[in-house]
């Protein structure tokens, strides 16, 4: 009993000291400038105002870049949800005699750092013309190796005997794919879902460097290059770190329980 009370409490102040600073930063946008600044300085606002929300909507084009990280976002994570699930497919479920050496390149892209790669890719896009557009942001992370691993680890425990079947039957790979094997893989699928739209919609670099004007800026860039103009108004900043982690976490909170269960039945700790 004791070492499970000792346990909790050091686990609560570690929830504490994670906690504090981002609950200070979503109090922190609803209060006046003033407040933010005086020392010592407050938990709750004791004046809450919208006044940097509204400082956000009049200085930035906010609904534009927010529309672009949705729909990179969306993109990114439908394309992961599919592709990554047929690759994972075709290494778990079809036999052929490269299926080792594919899943090892896989792994071994894996293991290669992205800023690496950035230089290539930037080649690619360019050459392709799709500096400063959308799919230019999107095309490097259509299809992600951990995706491929975490779907490849869940579908290995599917049984072959229900694909056996189903061929038996008269199915094609097409509609086992999508009938049968895809239903089974809602926990991993919400896990890869969460994991690409947590990369797609914090990730600033790639979009820093495709996106040239501010009608293709993400809203990470978008907040990046306007915090550099405004670093005095404190609340307008909050208000815009809100803005970026809010849908992040609304995502969590409702794909949870997916995520812990896909987490735990693809064997990654």
């Amino acid at each position: 009993m004791v070492r499970k009370a000792v346990l909790y409490v050091l686990l609560t102040l570690g929830l504490g000291v994670v906690v504090t600073p981002f609950g200070w930063a979503v109090l922190s946008s609803f209060k006046p400038e003033q407040e933010i600044r005086q020392s010592p300085p407050t938990f709750l606002p004791e004046r809450p105002t919208l006044d940097g929300y509204r400082a956000l909507l009049d200085q930035m084009d906010l609904f534009i870049v927010f529309l672009n990280s949705v729909v990179v976002a969306g993109v990114i994570v439908a394309a992961n949800i599919l592709f990554c699930s047929m690759v994972a497919y075709a290494l778990t479920k079809l036999p052929f005699r490269a299926r080792n050496i594919v899943f090892a390149l896989v792994m071994v892209q894996m293991m290669v750092p992205g800023i690496v790669l950035m230089i290539p890719q930037f080649v690619v896009v360019a050459n392709l013309g799709l500096v400063n557009t959308i799919f230019g942001i999107v095309l490097p992370y259509l299809v992600m190796p951990l995706g491929i691993f975490l779907m490849r680890q869940f579908m290995a425990e599917i049984p072959d005997e229900l694909v056996h079947a189903a061929r038996i039957d008269g199915a094609g790979e097409f509609r086992i794919f999508f009938r049968i094997v895809m239903p089974l893989c809602k926990p991993a699928l919400a896990t890869l879902g969460l994991i690409t739209f947590l990369t797609a919609w914090n990730n600033f670099l790639w979009p820093a460097v495709v996106a040239q004007t501010q009608d293709r800026y993400t809203l990470p860039v978008a907040l990046a290059i306007f915090s550099n103009h405004q670093t005095s108004q404190y609340g307008l900043l909050l208000a815009g770190a809100v803005v970026v982690v809010a849908p992040v976490l609304i995502l969590f909170l409702a794909l949870q329980r997916f995520f812990i269960e896909g987490i735990a039945s693809t064997g990654i700790k």
